[in-house]
């Protein structure tokens, strides 16, 4: 498998707490990872590492082979990574439909047509304005951006948060379809356990303390 990108002995402090302990993580192209652990594991803080949202105090960023450990998060947003983070993820004084334009890469018509197909319980809800949302469907127009952007990375911190059992797996199935061709994303996801329903080839990183304490493959391969 081709590594899309790669933490190499990455270390974040916030003030006197070393968040992240000299971590090594290789997402590869076209698969689904999972970074698992408790609060505090230090999951959060590798995926933000990875969109360039918190600097690193020792270690190197690595895309593709190239060091873009100096890169600042737009940057790496306009190179083709695409972060959703667990809070304020999205515009809360605009409305749904104004925050899936902003979001929209292409023609903002088709982009909405995608948004709620995706998620068509945001349908009725277009004319509302984000931070009156409920916690559930912030968090589905936040996951929208991942659907619409072309990134080849997409890194999302709790994809199922505040969301019902059903779309919860909608959506685990959504972000599994951009791995893919064409498209064949290194999808990056932040959770506490194991979702149910990953495609075969998944991998799971189990962090504690900002370290790595196990890693293996989710759902093998078919065998032949």
């Amino acid at each position: 498998m081709t590594v899309e990108i790669a933490l190499r002995a990455a270390r974040v402090r916030y003030g006197p707490l070393e968040a992240l302990h000299g971590l090594d993580l290789a997402l590869p192209a076209g698969t689904v990872t999972v970074l698992l652990g408790r609060n505090g594991s230090g999951r959060t803080t590798a995926l933000r590492a990875l969109a360039g949202t918190v600097p690193l105090d020792a270690g190197r960023v690595l895309w593709r082979g190239a060091d873009v450990t100096a890169l600042p998060a737009h940057a790496r947003a306009r190179r083709g990574l695409c972060f959703v983070p667990d809070l304020r993820a999205v515009y809360a004084t605009l409305t749904v439909a104004e925050n899936l334009d902003l979001m929209a890469t292409g023609h903002p018509d088709a982009a909405r047509d995608t948004a709620l197909a995706a998620y068509p319980e945001l349908a009725p809800l277009l004319r509302h304005r984000a931070g009156t949302l409920s916690g559930g469907e912030r968090r589905m127009l936040a996951l929208t951006r991942a659907l619409l952007s072309p990134a080849r990375i997409v890194l999302v911190d709790e994809p199922s948060l505040g969301l019902s059992a059903a779309v919860a797996s909608r959506t685990y199935g959504l972000l599994a379809a951009l791995t893919r061709p064409p498209r064949s994303a290194a999808v990056v996801l932040a959770e506490q356990r194991v979702p149910r329903g990953l495609p075969p080839g998944s991998l799971a990183y189990e962090l504690s303390r900002g370290s790595l304490a196990d890693a293996r493959e989710l759902v093998p391969h078919p065998s032949g």
